[in-house]
């Protein structure tokens, strides 16, 4: 396993945010979270980064897991007339070469002169997607990526995170509103309410009855709209991952 949580909970003051949450995220998983607002998702995906203590249970990465996270929102100032290219550089060591191609596999080449404070909302997430796969890390891990984009941009994201899951040897974990629009490539779903409510197949947790109580029947028959299928191969050889033992 690259991530086990075993029994996290998370409290702020005297409310919880998460309770006894277990899970465990494999080398070619594809789990998105869903939940209502205040379910914990965030908080869970923050735990799992380790960017936020657990006040009970416990979070283990495997050795040596290098982890591509894109966040809810980047603070930046808009002020400042940074460029793309200069910006995916801070912090990071990539040749022209590899730059250059990582930018052409998830569509930002055309960014990289443009300033950071000039993109949309699409461009910027393309532009944080690049950025967490310098490295080739073993796991993107995303804070809903595609809230501020209309409809059209969230199909070209996720379908750029399903070829991205198809072409590489990398995990996806994704916290999600967007679960009918998701279904055709993430292979689990992982449904929160501060607790793990219910988890499996897109179509096995549209018909839980603790996701219908949560999201309603309406939710559930959109899901049915969007076909879920995986034509592609994710049976690697995992020869880039760290030890998952």
């Amino acid at each position: 396993m690259l991530i086990e949580a075993r029994d996290v909970s998370v409290f702020r003051s005297s409310y919880t945010v998460l309770d006894n949450v277990s899970l465990d995220v494999a080398a070619d998983d594809f789990i998105t979270l869903i939940g209502p607002n205040g379910a914990g998702k965030s908080m869970l995906l923050k735990t799992l980064l380790k960017l936020n203590r657990a006040d009970k249970g416990s979070v283990t990465h495997t050795p040596d897991l290098k982890i591509g996270y894109v966040p809810e929102k980047i603070a930046f100032d808009r002020t400042m007339p940074m460029q793309v290219g200069r910006f995916l550089r801070l912090h990071n060591k990539i040749s022209d070469y590899d730059l250059s191609a990582l930018c052409a596999e998830t569509g930002a080449s055309h960014l990289l002169a443009r300033p950071v404070a000039d993109l949309s909302g699409g461009e910027l997430q393309r532009v944080l997607l690049t950025r967490a796969l310098i490295g080739n890390p073993h796991i993107l891990m995303l804070d809903e990526p595609a809230q501020n984009l209309d409809v059209n941009g969230q199909l070209q994201f996720y379908k750029l995170l399903e070829d991205i899951y198809a072409d590489r040897e990398i995990a996806i974990l994704m916290v999600s509103h967007d679960l009918h629009l998701v279904m055709s490539s993430t292979r689990k779903v992982v449904c929160l309410y501060r607790h793990i409510c219910c988890s499996g197949t897109p179509e096995s947790v549209a018909k839980d009855p603790e996701f219908i109580s949560i999201f309603g029947d309406e939710m559930a028959r959109l899901m049915a709209v969007y076909p879920h299928s995986h034509t592609h191969d994710h049976t690697h050889d995992h020869a880039r991952k760290p030890d998952n033992s």
